[in-house]
């Protein structure tokens, strides 16, 4: 059976056709056919209207060339694997800062290409790109290595360069790179400057495949979406420990690391990713379908890689947050042994935002934390909240259901936490008071909850009528 799998950005394109090994199939007939024999592999640059294509030498060659390249361009030290014409079919000069040449040394030219060689019998050909089209095809290289599915016997290693011989800076790195590249260019940014370790060599295991004719080597970290494989969670060793196998899809991770099923931590996770994402999300036009993403979240709320459910998701990618609320490990310990939860993301044609978790509740989830339990204590706290909310809650509401709440507050009725709990509420929440009280003391409408102090907690409900009702809470229902 053919196979087909394409990578798409907005200046390039990368397809990869071939064959499903036959000996290895059965082991996965549960799981989307393995590509494991390259056929055919195109690439296509925007400005050009024939793609470049080759076999299992041209592609292994691109990649080398193209990772090695963007780890010179951003540390300013030469890198021998970008340039390496005698041994390899592709290689990059830099032209000017803006300005890279990519070159590739092929049996034939193809039409649309100018070749600026007159003297070769079989002269290369030459692609002047832009910074932007290149970082695009960084990225579509990024997401075929974050396809466990597609040549998972080919890996790519990257040398460190010594960081007092680097010429470019961090602020460089985040100059240079647009906001649609996948995590793994900066972790190639970081292997530039020797920030940390390169991915070290991963054993193989029993059910995995070797090839003897492919060089060996480990692929770099992504974060990037893909086609239907899962944009790939960080795990950078330390130079402490031993260093962790690099993971390659959202799967694998979670076949690493335990899964967070509490349904009471779920339900906190799932306010954190609504609220990242939500204010996030800007551009909510121009969807003929819905956008449906698998989430993997750290315990703690980062998003930590994230899979495209359909086509559309993975052509429309750039049009969601998504790329941009992936935790950067510069700001925060890298992902290890920790707990994943996983979510379904709709970006739906209706603008609205759904978040929930990917296997649902096993249970009704609770609320975390310590609780005010006193009767007499939370009926005072009733009324104050009552009291609160009636005095700042004006103007004429224009929502025709209910907004229903809980609202959390401490023991001298100052509001600690406030949660919608149907979706009018979310799409209403700027009539009611609630996000403004809590931006009063907290400094944000979205910031977490106080839960260091025991809480009362209610249900508040904003009624179309302008009716407003205060209950002490019972539980999600």
């Amino acid at each position: 059976m053919n196979i087909q799998r394409k990578y798409s950005l907005p200046n390039c394109t990368l397809l990869l056709e071939g064959l499903s090994d036959v000996t290895r199939a059965a082991q996965f007939q549960e799981m989307r056919p393995e590509l494991s024999i390259l056929v055919n592999a195109e690439c296509t640059l925007s400005g050009y209207n024939q793609p470049l294509t080759g076999g299992r030498e041209f592609f292994e060659s691109l990649v080398r060339a193209v990772s090695g390249y963007a780890q010179e361009f951003l540390s300013s030290v030469p890198n021998p694997q970008a340039h390496n014409q005698e041994s390899e079919l592709v290689e990059f000069q830099k032209v000017n800062s803006n300005r890279h040449r990519l070159i590739i040394h092929s049996e034939g030219v193809p039409e649309g290409f100018e070749s600026h060689s007159k003297n070769s019998k079989r002269p290369p050909i030459e692609i002047d790109l832009n910074t932007e089209q290149l970082f695009d095809l960084v990225e579509a290289v990024d997401q075929f290595f974050a396809d466990s599915q597609t040549l998972p016997e080919l890996s790519l290693e990257l040398q460190p360069v010594t960081r007092r011989y680097g010429g470019a800076s961090q602020a460089l790195i985040r100059q240079a790179v647009p906001a649609a590249v996948g995590v793994s260019t900066l972790a190639v940014a970081a292997i530039a400057f020797n920030l940390i370790p390169p991915p070290q060599m991963r054993p193989p295991q029993p059910d995995e495949q070797s090839s003897s004719t492919t060089k060996s080597i480990t692929p770099p970290v992504s974060v990037a979406a893909t086609p239907i494989a899962a944009a790939t969670p960080i795990q950078t060793p330390t130079p402490t420990t031993n260093a962790k196998p690099v993971v390659k899809d959202l799967e694998a991770l979670l076949n690493t690391v335990p899964e967070i099923t509490d349904p009471s931590q779920l339900r906190a996770l799932n306010r954190q990713v609504y609220n990242q994402i939500h204010p996030a999300w800007t551009n909510r036009s121009g969807l003929n379908d819905d956008l449906i993403y698998r989430l993997g979240v750290a315990a703690d709320g980062a998003i930590v890689g994230y899979k495209a459910l359909n086509k559309e998701a993975n052509l429309r990618v750039g049009q969601t947050p998504l790329p941009n609320l992936l935790y950067n490990p510069a700001n925060r310990t890298p992902i290890s042994n920790e707990p994943i939860a996983q979510f379904r993301v709709v970006f739906n044609t209706k603008s609205v935002l759904e978040v929930s978790p990917w296997r649902g509740y096993a249970t009704t989830p609770e609320v975390l934390g310590a609780k005010i339990t006193d009767s007499n204590i939370v009926k005072g706290l009733n009324q104050k909240l009552y009291n609160t909310v009636r005095q700042t809650w004006s103007g004429t509401p224009t929502f025709t259901r209910d907004l229903k709440y809980r609202v959390a507050v401490n023991k001298d009725g100052v509001i600690a936490d406030y949660e919608p709990l149907n979706q009018v509420a979310f799409d209403y929440f700027r009539e009611t008071p609630l996000p403004k009280m809590f931006n009063a003391i907290y400094g944000s409408n979205v910031a977490a909850p106080n839960n260091k102090e025991p809480l009362a907690h209610f249900q508040v409900i904003f009624k179309p009528s302008g009716k407003l009702e205060v209950t002490p809470w019972e539980g999600y229902q």
